[in-house]
């Protein structure tokens, strides 16, 4: 293989990885686009929930699994504005999709509910799909849809509580349009 024809094989090569970085899309870019519904068959602590009806409620959904330290870490956090907020308009939905083997049992889920006291919808994402359709990659990860059904803010890994809450407020203060 000549010179050029390397070259050429890693300008190809290249140019393939990023078309691929290109079209793939970030959860963070995901802010302004309507809010995917959560496709969950099995929800624990509530009905099933479809975007639609939350209509003019502002929407927390958190993406989690009980065994993830970090998770663990901002559920003091969510609890506490689930108990907050509700009052005002906030839904809080967290989504558990589990890492590993023992966090797909649903009886390991509900004791871990149970114990925490988590009063909240817990949508079981088993399938990933609903991670897969807000194209989610993390544990925790935060996603405030407004009352018009777009995702409006997001939020990844602990940390940024202060900054959560502000978005929760602004978020509630604002007039349903339309």
């Amino acid at each position: 293989m000549t010179v050029r024809q390397r070259t050429l094989a890693l300008l190809g090569i290249l140019a393939v990885l990023i078309g691929v970085f290109m079209l793939r899309q970030p959860a963070q870019g995901r802010v302004g686009i309507p809010a995917p519904e959560i496709a969950n068959q099995t929800w624990l602590n509530a009905e099933p929930k479809r975007m639609a009806d939350l209509r003019g409620k502002v929407v927390l959904v958190e993406f989690w699994t009980f065994g993830c330290y970090n998770c663990r870490n901002v559920e003091p956090y969510v609890k506490d504005w689930h108990k907050r907020y509700a009052g005002q308009g906030l839904v809080v939905i967290g989504v558990h999709s589990p890492e590993f083997d023992y966090e797909h049992d649903v009886e390991n889920v509900k004791r871990h509910i149970r114990q925490n006291d988590i009063r909240y919808a817990v949508p079981i994402d088993n399938d990933f799909t609903t991670w897969d359709r807000y194209g989610n990659r993390y544990w925790p990860a935060f996603y405030l849809i407004d009352k018009q059904g777009i995702i409006r803010y997001t939020r990844f890994g602990e940390g940024g509580y202060a900054q959560t809450e502000q978005q929760i407020q602004t978020l509630l203060a604002e007039p349903l349009k339309g």
